[in-house]
């Protein structure tokens, strides 16, 4: 039987790529790729040339049944997303869940995911927090809202730049304006930047100042 392999990729700087997730993507049998595009300037940058196939949110449910019976034949499997460690608000679990449900081995690497810098960075308590991901976009979003309000850990939001005023300002009408806050973008990039302050301030602040790049907000606990 073979094995998958849960293969973290650099969510910005590519010194990031740790040399034994260069070398299970060398030796894989087949490399899962979110974005086979994107994931192909990767292998080209690490002289990788293992086959690629896409494994994304739109075909997943079709393949993972295919998928599992090649690992139980013998091949290895490595899968990556576009950015950080696959199954964290990316495509994964699916596939997961139906190895390990047949018995196939499988293995996750250490390395990059967003959430980790940028809750380190926030100065916010971190002995206890909650990764909430991406909020709900319209069904659901003001019921997530209002059980949150109440969450006394520390949450973790995942957001796009083009959302991030209105997922602000909902957090300000649920969470009250003086709550604690941290917004990390472009992290491990160029342009990196985390901004500290209230909910308030960083509504103000991003309202002049449109952000980019991928967010992490992390906000305090209710206290």
């Amino acid at each position: 039987m073979g094995k998958l392999y849960i293969v973290p990729t650099p969510i910005g700087n590519l010194d990031d790529m740790t040399f034994r997730a260069i070398n299970v993507l060398k030796e894989a049998d087949l490399i899962l790729a979110e974005d086979t595009r994107n994931s192909g300037k990767l292998l080209k940058h690490f002289d990788i040339n293992t086959p690629m196939l896409a494994h994304h949110m739109h075909n997943e449910h079709k393949t993972v049944a295919t998928l599992t019976r090649r690992i139980q034949q013998g091949e290895t499997l490595a899968l990556i997303s576009d950015a950080g460690t696959p199954a964290i608000s990316d495509p994964g679990f699916l596939l997961t869940r139906s190895c390990a449900e047949a018995g196939v081995d499988i293995e996750c690497l250490p390395g990059a995911t967003a959430f980790v810098p940028a809750l380190v960075n926030s100065a916010l308590p971190n002995d206890r927090f909650v990764f909430e991901g991406f909020l709900p976009v319209k069904k659901g979003r003001q019921t997530r809202l209002k059980a949150l309000a109440e969450e006394s850990r520390t949450m973790i939001f995942y957001e796009s730049p083009h959302k991030i005023l209105k997922t602000l300002g909902d957090l300000v009408t649920y969470f009250g304006e003086d709550r604690p806050a941290s917004l990390s973008r472009e992290l491990s990039k160029l342009y990196e930047e985390t901004r500290r302050g209230t909910l308030a301030e960083l509504l103000e602040h991003y309202e002049k100042n449109p952000p980019k790049g991928e967010i992490v907000l992390v906000v305090g606990g209710n206290k």
